[in-house]
């Protein structure tokens, strides 16, 4: 299913649906972050999904890693909170939604990265230094910088 981000578009389409979701910000052992080449978007991002019925909202975490990239992953703790209004999401079977995503930073437990094929065209451990050459949204570039942040103390909240 493609999907259309608008941020701070005053054209954007009117919200219809608000769907808790995640986005998994882990790093390697030299500091590298773990980013998807997303197929719905054709944007580079965080691992990360909605939330399902029955999950707590750290196995949805756990999960979404795992199938988007094939890596297991244990949650150690939130990088902040995203649900600005001004950031619309598009998808077209109708559906609209605002922003409503728990960023987490998550240990690497298992598994190599590898793309999914149905959600990711690619899977890569990037340098932080490399961020700016790949096509991130605005969005998902706040989350990355506060998951890079050593200095934050307390989550975001926004």
């Amino acid at each position: 299913m493609a999907r259309i981000d608008y941020f701070n578009d005053p054209d954007a389409p009117e919200v219809n649906s608000v769907v808790p979701s995640v986005t998994v910000a882990v790093r390697d052992e030299s500091g590298r972050i773990l980013l998807i080449h997303k197929v719905d978007n054709d944007l580079w991002a965080l691992p990360g999904g909605g939330h399902d019925p029955g999950e707590r909202i750290i196995d949805t975490a756990v999960r979404e890693t795992q199938e988007e990239t094939g890596l297991t992953v244990e949650v150690v703790r939130l990088v902040g909170t995203y649900t600005n209004p001004q950031h619309v999401i598009a998808y077209d079977d109708g559906e609209v939604r605002q922003q409503f995503s728990l960023c987490f930073e998550a240990k690497w437990i298992d598994g190599n990265p590898r793309e999914d094929g149905s959600e990711t065209k690619a899977v890569k451990w990037v340098e932080p230094s490399e961020l700016d050459r790949l096509n991130i949204h605005p969005s998902m570039r706040l989350r990355i910088d506060h998951a890079l942040d050593d200095s934050r103390t307390s989550p975001y909240l926004g």
